[in-house]
This record gives C-alpha cells, sequence and structure tokens, in this order.
C-alpha cells in the first residue's frame, strides 16, 4: 500500500485494522465476558527479535506499519484501494488480524511477519494483481520467513519481561461465581489462573 514498499520486502508488522466480520476472533462470549487490551496488538520483545534476526540476515525489512485485513477471498477493489491508502494502511492481507486477537486472549507473545507480494490495485504503473504473479513473489518471500524462524527458534529468550502473559489479569468482566462449570472447564487452560 505503499511506494517504499516493493514486492519481496518484508515488514514487521504492529497495528491491525479490521475489516472482517466473518470470523470467530474470541474466545469469550457464552458465560465469560472478557475485554482484553489491544492498543499494542504484537509482543514487543518477539517484534524487535524478529526485526534484528532480518536485519542481520541481509532481508529487506522495515519495522513498524498497519495491517488492514480484509475479507476476502476477492482482492480489493480499486475503490477500496484507494480509500485504504488515505486511511493511512501500509500493509494489506487477508490473514493476521483473528489471530493476534486469539493470540492476546491466549496470553501469547505474537508478532507478524507480513510477505510483501504486490502494490494491490491503487498501483497504476504495475500489471494488475494477479494469484499467479502473488504466488510467484510469495514462494521467494517464504523462503526468506522460514529461515528468518529458524533462527529465531535458536535466539528466543526463555523468558521475557513482556506482559502478553498478563493481558487477562483485569479484562475478565463476568463475575467468578456465575461463570457456567462447562465455560469454565472449556477454557481452563486460557483462565485457569484467574478462576482460582
Amino acid at each position: 500500500m505503499r511506494e517504499d514498499l516493493v514486492p519481496g520486502d518484508l515488514m514487521i508488522v504492529d497495528q491491525f485494522f479490521d475489516r472482517t466480520s466473518r470470523r470467530i476472533s474470541t474466545f469469550f462470549g457464552k458465560g465469560l465476558v472478557a475485554h482484553v487490551g489491544m492498543a499494542n496488538p504484537v509482543c514487543p520483545v518477539l517484534s524487535s527479535t524478529v526485526y534484528a534476526i532480518g536485519q542481520k540476515l541481509g532481508f529487506r525489512i522495515h519495522r513498524g506499519g498497519n495491517y488492514i485485513c480484509i475479507e476476502g477471498p476477492q482482492f480489493s477493489t480499486k475503490g477500496e484501494s484507494e480509500i485504504y491508502r488515505r486511511w493511512g494502511v501500509d500493509v494489506i492481507g487477508m490473514t493476521n488480524v483473528t489471530e493476534a486477537k486469539l493470540a492476546r486472549e491466549a496470553e501469547i507473545c505474537y508478532s507478524t511477519l507480513a510477505l510483501i507480494t504486490d502494490y494491490d490495485v491503487w498501483h497504476t504503473s504495475e500489471a494488475a494483481v494477479t494469484s499467479d504473479a502473488v504466488i510467484k513473489v510469495l514462494l521467494g518471500n517464504v523462503s526468506k520467513a522460514k529461515t528468518i524462524i529458524k533462527e529465531l527458534v535458536k535466539s528466543l529468550p526463555l523468558k521475557s519481561d513482556c506482559q502478553c502473559n498478563k493481558a487477562l489479569a483485569d479484562a475478565i468482566v463476568t463475575a467468578r461465581e456465575i461463570i457456567p462449570a462447562k465455560v469454565k472447564k472449556d477454557l481452563q487452560i486460557i483462565v485457569g489462573k484467574y478462576l482460582k
């Protein structure tokens, strides 16, 4: 969505804009309400580590950007693409935002490594976006992403000073005594430490 983000580049996204409407993006709602903060939706420690590895490997990698997630499976119209650019969106895709929300609710460190494949339809001097063109660039980016992940696994700290593992600490709204037993059991792995 930006001229300086060239197909083949990578970006560590730090913000999301959700334009989806048909996806389940919460573990809560049926007998247990929780409002988890999403002001800073990615783990700063994990994101910094991924960025540093990408730089060390010599990849064209950008730090920070706003990812708009569209429903898909269709690509954007030209009008949508132009509006998203006016909104200040940096990259566009059809995944990520749901995963970011669920990871935050589950208190899991999360980061997005966006693989830039095309300029979307706003860029008039580039060829129209096609699946074949996107897949060709995507395959090269997937190879870079795999290399980053291999290095990331070796360098992740065993313990982090981020706050990801405390996202639910003040988020549960439902009074503990009225949460149904089945809901407590189903969500034990996520909320168990807060329902004791």
